[in-house]
């Protein structure tokens, strides 16, 4: 009985590790870049968002996040890291070309247009990033390392039921 809780301890450590893995890259990528795109979005000035973005196309460019996709067994427009990544130095380049003479109104409609590039309207405000940027490049790794944990998981579980019901019957 004691050697089947080890094996289902040692069985869980794999996914827990992929879990715990997985959180602490998105909340790395929230703090270093996810969260500059929301503050350049919030900003009440040109030079402030200007700011912002360069910190979030630094990280991209310093991760190597300016091409490729997101995606491990097909590709979607939504997991396009090159797109991602052109359309926030184009949001760049344009906070950038904004004359210091400029008319509030001007300046005013390019933070309208860097907000609706950078943030989704729907049942929840969120920032606009490809699915799976957290872990780029190394989504394959992370979906095989997922299924493998799982599948170790699946079986762990399945020696302890056969254990349960050996030990029901008094084997």
């Amino acid at each position: 009985m004691k050697k089947a809780i080890v094996v289902v301890i040692l069985c869980c450590v794999s996914s827990v590790i992929w879990c715990g893995s997985r959180v602490y890259k998105s909340v790395i990528f929230d703090i270093e870049c996810e969260g500059h795109m929301k503050r350049a979005a919030d900003a009440n000035t040109v030079e402030m968002a200007v700011k912002e973005m360069e910190t979030v196309v630094a990280y991209q460019e310093s991760r190597g996040m300016t091409q490729g996709y997101t995606s491990v067994l097909y590709r979607t427009p939504d997991e396009d890291v090159g797109f991602w990544y052109q359309n926030m130095k184009a949001s760049l380049s344009e906070l950038k070309s904004v004359a210091p003479e400029a008319t509030l109104l001007e300046k005013s409609n390019v933070l309208m247009k860097l907000r609706e590039t950078l943030i989704d309207e729907g049942k929840r405000t969120q920032v606009t990033v490809p699915s799976g940027i957290s872990i780029y490049p190394r989504n394959t790794a992370y979906a095989f390392f997922g299924i493998i944990s799982l599948l170790i998981l699946i079986i762990g579980l399945i020696i302890v039921r056969v254990k349960f019901d050996d030990w029901d019957r008094g084997w």
